[in-house]
């Protein structure tokens, strides 16, 4: 509301491309996040959409400066997980841990309270402390029936600490519990549940490649045989052009014939 209104609609197309584009391409929404951020780098709106798009490129440095920008805009603590994360993607687990213990976490709501746990208990993975890690993510929301937002991904990530602490049949009922919360499909729990059964998918893509190779093959071998068919005629033909030349030439013995017998006449 703070822009020109022609300039608000250019910047807000731009936006829109960045949440349109995230997922499916993130290189490409990084590029409209960085025409937003030419047109109109004041607004914490833009700064916040330029550090998702960064964060989504793994340019953490720029994405933990745009992010810093929004929040001191803003004056918000929602950003403060995903900037804990930017310190991990730095390969500085310990400010994200320094981060999870400071006074903001307490300001941020359930969600966010929830990611901040999530990257610490990655930040404790990182250092290799995989039983801290473990402990980090147990509490209230992960023994919770309900199903809320953040509830796949919180079972996801402990699963998948207890499988790397070798607790497989703990691992597999939490991947199993994680797949029921998994609604919009956000994780791969399906996938890792097989892996732990020892099932192998067959991609259905491929097989349908090889019928379709197999069918070409077949496609080819009938053009074969109908240039093979194809050339058997063109032989009759030449043939039948070969009768001609004959017929022919009798003709003109015939024509000398006749000339010869007009010539004794003559005589």
């Amino acid at each position: 509301m703070s822009l020109p209104k022609g300039l608000a609609e250019e910047v807000s197309k731009n936006l829109v491309m960045v949440a349109k584009m995230i997922d499916e391409d993130p290189e490409l929404a990084y590029e409209y996040s960085k025409i937003a951020l030419r047109l109109a780098s004041r607004v914490a709106a833009v700064r916040e959409a330029a550090g998702f798009a960064a964060y989504a490129t793994q340019r953490y440095t720029e994405a933990l400066a745009e992010f810093r920008a929004a929040r001191r805009m803003t004056g918000g603590v929602e950003l403060w997980p995903v900037m804990a994360d930017c310190e991990r993607g730095l390969g500085r687990p310990e400010r994200a841990l320094a981060m999870a213990g400071e006074a903001e976490v307490q300001k941020l709501d359930k969600a966010g309270q929830v990611e901040m746990r999530l990257v610490a208990a990655g930040a404790r993975r990182d250092q290799g402390q995989l039983d801290a890690a473990i402990v980090t993510l147990q509490g209230p929301e992960l023994a919770s029936n309900s199903v809320q937002p953040w509830t796949a991904r919180l079972r996801y990530a402990y699963a998948d600490a207890l499988l790397s602490a070798g607790r497989e049949g703990e691992a597999r009922e939490w991947f199993a519990k994680a797949l029921e919360a998994d609604k919009d499909g956000v994780t791969d729990a399906s996938d890792r549940l097989a892996e732990l059964d020892g099932v192998e998918f067959v991609d259905a893509i491929d097989v349908s490649d090889d019928h379709a190779d197999e069918a070409d093959g077949d496609e080819t071998d009938g053009d074969e045989a109908d240039d093979h068919t194809d050339g058997e005629d063109i032989d009759e033909v030449d043939s039948a052009e070969v009768d001609d030349s004959t017929d022919s030439a009798e003709l003109d013995d015939d024509g000398d014939a006749v000339a010869e017998a007009e010539g004794d006449d003559d005589k």
